[in-house]
């Protein structure tokens, strides 16, 4: 595919800058006072559990839904003044579909691209690049219902990039979706990146966010609570391994206190207790050392999650 996607503003320039972002529901605060700043051709991350404000931040930066306090800049413009104009230059995938199952895969494409204005033949131009890109030219003529979950999804992205985007939001692209069909998506994100376009995500997938974000801000209830590279993440808040012990008993905090000492901390959870140490099979070793025979154990490195977990004393799915 040989189309440019990027294009338009000063090289370097911040393309959407939020202080002190808030929205409100009545009572309830789902965004709390954000500051966001996120640079032309990065991809950026808001990682968090569901209900942290990540798909409200979303509808803001959509310029569909108004903030409710503080200040929103999308590519240097006002969304309250200039809405039309910043989502003639965005792409947005929703987290869910949203397609027509009673149109075939091109005719999503051909309804889309009217939207923006385009011609029938800039329309059918730009469908065939995209079908191409998201690995869909020979189910081209197929409806859409009977579609894997992973198809509808590539063409949700592929629909959402037929005004050739600068900045493509993608709101939970790959829940739902089994590890090949996440795979084959963060494929097609990473081409995009590459060809120049600014991708802004949420997720609450550790594993996601680790592969697509350059930066990335954590959420949890409404606020930042950390922002930083996954890398710069996990060494300034956690240890670079972790221990996962599990015990066949109902709680185990009951086993907290025989493990005191082993690595630089614990954390007591439900189903298991996780040691935080620089060395894991030291760590795991040291376990043996004391007697102590957990049902498994499991050394890995630590992830996105772990730094949640610290901050906030709470896991992505909670």
């Amino acid at each position: 595919m040989t189309t440019d996607w990027a294009g338009g503003d000063q090289e370097g320039l911040a393309l959407i800058e939020a202080r002190g972002l808030t929205k409100r529901f009545g009572d309830f605060t789902a965004v709390d006072g954000i500051d966001v700043e996120v640079r032309r051709g990065e991809a950026f991350g808001f990682l968090g559990p569901n209900g942290a404000g990540k798909s409200s931040t979303m509808r803001m930066l959509g310029a569909v839904s108004p903030p409710s306090g503080g200040s929103l800049r999308i590519f240097g413009l006002d969304p309250d003044r200039d809405g039309p104009a910043i989502r003639a230059r965005l792409g947005v995938c929703p987290q869910r579909d949203l397609l027509d199952e009673e149109l075939s895969v091109q005719e999503n494409l051909w309804v889309y691209g009217r939207f923006f204005g385009l011609t029938r033949a800039e329309v059918r131009a730009r469908a065939e690049e995209l079908l191409e890109f998201a690995q869909l030219t020979e189910r081209r003529t197929d409806q859409v219902e009977p579609l894997s979950g992973g198809m509808k999804r590539r063409l949700v992205i592929a629909r959402s990039l037929i005004n050739n985007p600068e900045l493509l939001l993608l709101d939970e692209p790959t829940t739902g979706l089994d590890p090949q069909a996440r795979h084959i998506l963060w494929d097609r994100l990473f081409r995009l990146k590459r060809q120049g376009v600014t991708l802004v995500l949420t997720t609450h997938y550790m594993d996601e966010a680790e592969q697509l974000c350059d930066r990335l801000v954590i959420m949890d209830k409404g606020r930042i609570v950390a922002e930083g590279s996954p890398r710069d993440l996990i060494a300034e808040h956690s240890t670079r391994e972790v221990v996962e012990v599990r015990f066949d008993v109902d709680d185990h905090a009951d086993h907290a206190t025989e493990l005191q000492g082993v690595g630089e901390r614990l954390e007591v959870l439900p189903d298991r207790i996780l040691i935080y140490a620089g060395d894991g099979d030291a760590a795991a070793a040291a376990l043996v050392d004391r007697g102590v025979e957990p049902l498994s154990t499991l050394v890995r490195r630590s992830t996105l999650e772990d730094v949640f977990l610290h901050l906030t004393g709470r896991t992505l799915v909670d």
